[in-house]
């Protein structure tokens, strides 16, 4: 630490000066530096004053100038703080020329990063000093200090139709390789695909459904199957434990019966088939937490570091609304939590880049009216998730509403009772168009199966 403390801070004097020198020859340039640099990004506090002022004159659409900057200065008491019509003098002398503001800028804004890095190892060196007792929240906390440093990255720049279509082709190209780093993870289950063309990454997909329907095998499903496909996934299971999980994605992938697999009641045939099947599913890259009470600040930091150690591609979440919300004392709105919840489900989609898979729960009102298929507004607890969500889906499923005697009773024999039959809604795709597919459910297997045909 002494050995730190005693070096100064990168910084770049003369290409700060440089930078405000190129704005006051040319003020025009100010518009090409706005995007890719800010007032802190300045080490010397008078440069990061006069490019606050130059900005703030640019703002008002006014010239940016020698003369207007000055006054610009002095309007809010800080010519003088700065050196004065001197120092304005001193910065055009020693610009040789406005051309080259982009470079100075960009060394401006080197220098800043590192000592933001700096900054971050400092604040982590204070938290293990602190000899927290909470280990896992002060690694969280060190996690934070390390991305805040990418959330401050700039925004992008205008871009040609030229450039757009060259990135367009790109990706086409890109997508002909099914393991590429940004093309869509896709479900299993082809109809369904065909529909959303996979789930895009940065995007939240949310699987809704009412209990027992079956969310949460679909969702282990579609996680098996994009792992198959060589994808890494991460599944945050809040209601069942990993054991659970495991015993389901052996009887999907065996097709034994799961109440018999959990007892132990197979032939030698089974079960060797059952090693077989479970050989296979250990080298898939699916990595379970099974944390029952655990918040967004705690998946966030779990997804980062797995994503840090392995290519993570998709998060699965079972179930949104068991996820804890920030602790605000007894007022605590549980709307305002999920809506939170939502928003940093669907941030954490973005700044991992990864594909999130969201099961919800419905609201009783899905029992309640005499057609049982789910709508947008049977979301529970929140309308938040229908805005933040890129993709959202309902499994309906007949069979749990009607017996095969009120079937028979309003149905013409030519209609057959519907019995294992899933209708997968796509009620909501931001990207792309909606509609429905029908997939078999084999309850007793824990999967869900296609079925020929698609229902529109």
């Amino acid at each position: 630490m002494t050995l730190y403390a005693e070096k100064l801070l990168p910084h770049n004097i003369e290409a700060e000066e440089a930078v405000l020198g190129s704005i006051l020859i040319d003020g025009h340039c100010i518009t090409r530096l706005a995007p890719v640099l800010r007032p802190e990004d300045f080490y010397r506090e008078r440069n990061a004053l006069c490019y606050q002022a130059a900005l703030a004159l640019a703002s008002r659409d006014l010239a940016v100038d020698q003369v207007t900057l000055a006054g610009e200065l002095g309007r809010t008491e800080r010519l003088e703080q700065v050196g004065g019509q001197s120092y304005l003098s001193h910065l055009v002398a020693i610009t040789p020329t406005s051309i080259h503001a982009e470079d100075y800028a960009a060394h401006v804004a080197r220098t800043s990063t590192c000592r933001r890095i700096i900054a971050a190892a400092a604040r982590i060196s204070e938290i293990g000093y602190s000899d927290p007792a909470d280990v896992e929240a002060a690694i969280r906390q060190a996690e934070d200090a390390i991305y805040g440093i990418r959330d401050t990255k700039q925004r992008g720049d205008f871009l040609s139709f030229r450039e757009l279509m060259d990135r367009f082709l790109e990706d086409q190209a890109d997508a002909a390789d099914p393991l590429a780093s940004d093309t869509p993870l896709m479900t299993g289950y082809p109809d369904l695909d065909g529909i959303l063309g996979g789930i895009q990454r940065s995007d939240m997909a949310v699987l809704g459904a009412r209990p027992s329907v079956g969310k949460s095998t679909l969702g282990l499903n579609m996680v098996m199957n994009a792992a198959k496909a060589g994808r890494t996934a991460a599944i945050f299971s809040l209601e069942m434990t990993g054991d659970q999980l495991a015993l389901r994605a052996l009887a999907a992938e065996t097709g034994i019966d799961s109440h018999r697999l959990r007892l132990g009641l197979y032939n030698a045939a089974q079960e060797e088939q059952i090693y077989r099947a479970a050989g296979e599913l250990s080298d898939l890259s699916i990595y379970v937490d099974d944390t029952p009470y655990q918040g967004m600040v705690e998946i966030r930091g779990k997804a980062r570091r797995l994503a840090l150690e392995r290519n993570l591609d998709l998060v699965m979440v079972d179930y949104l609304q068991l996820i804890q919300g920030p602790q605000r004392g007894y007022q605590t709105n549980r709307v305002q939590e999920i809506t939170e919840i939502s928003r940093s489900l669907k941030v954490m989609a973005g700044e991992l880049e990864v594909a999130v898979l969201a099961c919800s729960q419905l609201n009783r009102l899905v029992e309640s009216r005499q057609n049982h298929r789910p709508m947008l507004s049977d979301l529970r607890d929140s309308g938040s998730i229908e805005q933040d969500a890129d993709v959202v889906m309902f499994i309906h499923r007949e069979d749990m509403y009607v017996t095969p005697d009120e079937w028979a009773q309003t149905r013409p024999p030519s209609q057959p009772y519907p019995e294992g039959l899933a209708e997968i809604i796509v009620a909501k795709h931001r990207k792309g168009p909606t509609g429905s597919i029908m997939l078999e459910f084999k309850n007793s297997q824990v999967r869900f199966d296609p079925v020929r045909g698609r229902v529109a």
